[in-house]
């Protein structure tokens, strides 16, 4: 194992000039979710120059890809993610994860061919992850048919292991009321902002009752135009989640009444609605977590277990709930950072995260190869999900 772990090494150094450069091209032209035509482009030219055969538009979707290289099973999937964040740009780093998986696929693929060593390496680009739920729409349309196993690595300030993901529901929430003048005439109106403003009051109330591996946080949308005219619309929206699907689902009831106590407070109507996709609880996979964390130490990654689940959400919670998944993270800071902050976007268009991105390709690899080539390891890895999907 450790001559292949070298070859690995050797296939990465070899590429990871052009690997840098795709990873900061994306950086400096940061596109929002359905909309990443350069990132795509970019992505799809490299994988072709390097002997993959790719379909794009895939999956439905014109941004996304599907990238084959090698033959036979099983079929391993890494998974690429390149969406920026609204007026923060690359702010969670996505980046660093497509040109990572680009560059384990690369490995990967030239490992087995050489070791002739049967078996199919996928590098999926799937758009849209930030609230956007890409992958759910290219599951609806088949894009995990004959895949046996998916992984990702996600960016964050330390190296972990998979820490799992919260279920997620988005919602929209709108109240209608009655427009008048507020100097002149009050008393004829029924204040949609009044509304929107005891919902919020509500939540803050409610949030003291809920588990701590719970969530809920909302923005207001529209609130009226100007302060002399009382405004007869107003909405939010607001994320709803938790890892526990059975307490979500109570957690959204309980809002719904929050809803229509505001409502009945403020004599408006009230219309409530999905917004966006609903996103899955992550399934950990401990076989999966224990190699990498293994492969993260022998490359330099420095992981640590963290001391607490994840609380964010992914569109991968519902790629683990289909096939077996793992979505590690590795660390781009020397300091603790948040995601989703400008800090964060520094340090995903630094030199030391480009460095620790090709340690998380290589990484990546050597838990592929491990796939592909340690019988006992995917038993494991497939007897684990089964025992979570029961």
């Amino acid at each position: 194992m450790k001559t292949i772990n070298t070859e690995i090494k050797k296939t990465i150094a070899k590429h990871s000039g052009q690997l840098e450069s795709l990873a900061m091209k994306i950086h400096r032209n940061p596109e929002l979710g359905f909309a990443e035509t350069k990132a795509c482009a970019w992505q799809v030219q490299l994988l072709k120059k390097w002997g993959f055969s790719v379909k794009t538009p895939f999956a439905g979707l014109s941004t996304a890809y599907n990238a084959v290289g090698g033959r036979g099973k099983p079929v391993f999937c890494l998974m690429a993610e390149y969406d920026a964040l609204p007026e923060m740009g690359h702010a969670c780093g996505h980046n660093l994860i497509c040109a990572a998986a680009i560059g384990a696929g690369v490995a990967l693929r030239d490992v087995m061919k050489r070791e002739k060593i049967a078996g199919t390496v996928v590098v999926m680009g799937t758009p849209a992850e930030e609230a956007k739920g890409g992958k759910v729409k290219m599951m609806q349309k088949g894009a995990l048919k004959g895949i046996d196993a998916a992984v990702m690595a996600h960016p964050l300030f330390r190296t972990t292991p998979d820490t799992g993901s919260t279920a997620f529901r988005p919602v929209d929430v709108s109240f209608d009321g009655v427009s008048a003048h507020a100097a002149a005439s009050p008393e004829k109106a029924r204040n949609a902002l009044d509304a929107v403003m005891l919902l919020f009051a509500g939540v803050s109330a409610w949030r003291q009752q809920l588990p701590e591996s719970s969530r809920i946080h909302g923005v207001v949308t529209e609130g009226g135009v100007v302060p002399n005219i009382i405004p007869d619309l107003a909405s939010c929206r607001f994320y709803i989640r938790s890892p526990d699907e059975d307490v979500l689902a109570d957690m959204v009831e309980r809002f719904g009444d929050i809803v229509k106590g505001a409502a009945l407070m403020t004599g408006t109507k009230a219309r409530i609605a999905p917004a966006l996709e609903a996103y899955r609880a992550h399934l950990i996979n401990k076989p999966f977590n224990e190699a990498f964390m293994e492969a993260a130490e022998a490359v330099g990654l420095n992981p640590v277990i963290p001391d607490k689940p994840g609380r964010g959400s992914s569109d991968f919670g519902d790629v683990s709930c289909v096939v077996p998944g793992a979505h590690f993270y590795f660390g781009i800071a020397r300091r603790v950072i948040a995601a989703h902050s400008v800090a964060f976007r520094k340090a995903a268009g630094s030199a030391y995260g480009l460095k620790q991105m090709l340690r998380a390709a290589e990484a990546m690899a050597q838990v592929g190869y491990r796939y592909f080539t340690d019988d006992a390891f995917g038993k494991n890895v497939h007897e684990d999900f089964r025992k979570h999907t029961k």
